[in-house]
């Protein structure tokens, strides 16, 4: 049961004040007094969630200026020339002195079905970073490329662990193979086998 049939039935069926009722579901006395009136004009429809958008939008885009904006993306697309919200703007600012964001022509064309959204990227925070539980459980091995002050191109591997981000080594060639990356990983490893 919705909140405000809760308190219609406190008020009609059970007696209560309109203070009381207030006071008991923690709203403002403001509202029990709404929901009353409303009950006793539309019945139980009058209870029923309502919109809260307003009726109407100072600054919307008028009509005018929005098929004026699709007709230039149009224009623009079959010239074969850049049609975006960027460009268009340009040429309204250009034509009339004055034109909406870019983000409102963008949002006008997609809800014109002219332009169709783009899926959003994946949010940083979505990605959680892996990490071993323990130390020396897990290493991870990379290799960057870097320049020198005189042009020369070198490969750095660096080994981390995954657990502290401890740098485990960080070793500097002209160029890595698989062997290379062995040489440098074995010795590090043979003294945890050996201690275990």
């Amino acid at each position: 049961m919705s909140l405000a049939r809760l308190v219609v039935t406190a008020v009609k069926i059970e007696g209560r004040t309109k203070a009381s009722v207030a006071r008991d579901y923690g709203i403002a006395r403001s509202w029990v007094h709404e929901l009353m009136r409303r009950y006793e004009c539309e019945g139980e429809a009058g209870l029923e969630p309502r919109s809260r958008r307003p009726h109407r939008s100072p600054h919307q885009v008028d009509r005018q200026l929005e098929d004026q904006i699709v007709a230039l993306h149009k224009q623009l697309t079959d010239q074969g020339l850049d049609a975006g919200a960027a460009t268009i703007a340009a040429l309204l600012e250009r034509d009339h002195g004055s034109a909406p964001a870019v983000s409102t022509i963008w949002r006008i064309l997609v809800r014109r079905g002219v332009c169709h959204p783009q899926p959003q990227r994946r949010p940083k925070s979505s990605y959680i970073r892996f990490e071993a539980a323990q130390p020396n459980q897990r290493w991870q091995a990379d290799s960057t490329h870097w320049p020198l002050a005189d042009g020369t191109k070198i490969e750095i591997l660096n080994i981390l662990d995954d657990h502290s981000r401890l740098a485990i080594a960080s070793v500097a060639r002209a160029t890595f193979k698989a062997a290379d990356v062995v040489a440098v990983f074995l010795p590090r490893i043979r003294p945890l086998r050996a201690s275990r």
